[in-house]
């Protein structure tokens, strides 16, 4: 007859993984990154077979006038778009392979992300005393709702207004703007990745804050620095209107309030 392992329970299972050996600490966290980077895998090769379909109608719509983004600036605001007069090439040998590779690896990144950050939350988890534990209790939901909001919003808002400004500006008439796939695709990619990751502001204010790294204080004095230096990145990335760079400014600077808002929580709790 075969054995069957039983059932531990969770709290069981953590308990067990606090007292293990430094090399089963090892282990546990190879098996954890083993899992992460197969889920990752496992995406990266669903979105390999339909590179084509998502290169046109995620990633090269973005510079067609009728892309969500542009519609509703237009129906809204008055901001239509008429054309975008851009063109691409590519130009090296691997260039088109390369950027294909890419999109599947981060595509199946971002997907797993919920995934990847579970296995790496409980390896740390084990870790923390009880009051912390409950203190970050639905900590991965909390991640990956504000990465995935994030991911959205570079995508919908950030990047096809910086397409629309570096596609339309034009030094003189006689110089055409022809993109290259490399140059086009890691602006888009890295924007929404980035996007994704600054989103996870509060979160990241809320441990640092927990840690001692850094105090409320410390935020609220450099306020108004962070605000001047938001409103230079969307003057940056954004055309040169006051609409499109309220759009981008105005959800960053709230997130760098609520992450005042949650480092303040946290240091009056742990002054109690």
């Amino acid at each position: 007859m075969g054995t069957f392992r039983s059932f531990t329970p969770f709290s069981s299972r953590e308990t067990l993984q606090k007292n293990m050996p430094f090399l089963d600490h090892l282990e546990e966290l190879r098996w954890r990154l083993v899992r992460s980077a197969g889920l990752i895998l496992v995406f990266a090769v669903l979105i390999w077979f339909f590179q084509e379909w998502i290169m046109e109608h995620v990633f090269l719509s973005m510079s067609n006038p009728d892309f969500i983004t542009f519609s509703i600036l237009c129906e809204y605001f008055g901001m239509c778009v008429d054309e975008i007069p851009i063109s691409m090439q590519s130009m090296t040998v691997s260039g088109q392979f390369s950027y294909a590779l890419l999109m599947s690896i981060m595509g199946g990144f971002v997907v797993s992300f919920p995934f990847v950050f579970y296995q790496i939350w409980g390896f740390v988890r084990p870790g923390l005393k009880p009051t912390e534990k409950r203190n970050v209790k639905g900590l991965t939901f909390y991640v990956s709702a504000l990465f995935f909001t994030g991911i959205l919003f570079g995508y919908f808002i950030v990047s096809p207004l910086a397409i629309k400004f570096f596609g339309s500006y034009q030094i003189s008439d006689q110089i055409q703007n022809i993109f290259t796939i490399n140059s086009y695709m890691s602006t888009i990619i890295s924007t929404v990745f980035y996007c994704g990751l600054f989103f996870l502001l509060p979160i990241v204010s809320y441990l640092l804050t927990k840690i001692g790294i850094i105090t409320p204080a410390f935020l609220k004095k450099y306020r108004k620095h962070s605000v001047v230096g938001v409103l230079v990145l969307s003057a940056v990335i954004t055309p040169p209107d006051v609409i499109s760079q309220v759009i981008v400014a105005v959800p960053i600077v709230i997130l760098y309030e609520i992450g005042i808002l949650a480092s303040i929580i946290v240091y009056r709790k742990m002054n109690q």
